[in-house]
């Protein structure tokens, strides 16, 4: 199938230069069954029937990942299924995911392409890049994570035709527009990542890209 792509024939991460900024490719696992499984969530959570599970970037979701460190991290998400969270494994086995993950220290690790389809923001996933940060309530981001958000967000923006940056805490305040694709109304979580501050100062640093406002 088309999405068996030659990026995860790489086992040993490596680094590509595509303008700017810097990033560091570590896939994770990306066969068969998870090819499946993101056809059947789009399928069965937002009602999409495709060929291919990818998606066309419209939305960049910012989280944060409530630990810290990116092994953690790619050790959480590389897994096919789910492992535990009922809360979740309810709505679909496909474990969750990002495209992006940005260290402390600003280096950004790229998981998935660009266009394939991750589990990370319900009701978006769609049309949606997510960028995990590695921190916390304990561990609030950095400059430098600030700073590769930009960057990456300003790289992708050149890309695809972006038209919200939110964070995971927003993603609600789409339920009632035509943005919104889950097929279940009652199935919500609640998120407080990343917090007003930082996603305001990082669209304080986007003005220029003129994206959308959040509804209201």
């Amino acid at each position: 199938m088309k999405y068996f792509i030659s990026f995860f024939l790489a086992v040993i991460p490596f680094v590509i230069f595509a303008q700017s900024p810097e990033i560091v490719q570590k896939p994770i696992i990306w066969n068969q069954e998870r090819a499946q499984l993101s056809l059947d969530y789009l399928k069965n959570r937002h009602g999409l029937r495709q060929s291919d599970p990818v998606i066309q970037p419209k939305m960049i979701v910012v989280h944060w990942t409530a630990n810290n460190s990116v092994n953690a991290t790619f050790n959480t998400f590389n897994p096919v299924r789910l492992p535990g969270r009922p809360e979740l494994t309810k709505a679909s086995a496909l474990n969750v995911s990002s495209q992006f993950v940005v260290d402390r220290d600003g280096t950004i690790y790229q998981f998935l392409p660009d266009t394939i389809f991750a589990r990370h923001t319900i009701g978006l996933n769609y049309c949606a890049i997510g960028i995990e940060n590695i921190g916390g309530r304990q561990h609030p981001l950095t400059d430098a994570q600030l700073k590769a958000n930009e960057e990456l967000i300003r790289y992708l923006s050149k890309k695809y035709a972006v038209e919200y940056v939110i964070g995971h805490h927003e993603y609600q305040r789409f339920k009632k527009t035509s943005w919104w694709k889950e097929t279940d109304p009652k199935y919500m979580t609640s998120k407080d990542d990343p917090g007003d501050e930082f996603m305001n100062t990082l669209r304080g640093k986007l003005v220029d890209l003129k994206l959308r406002p959040l509804p209201q």
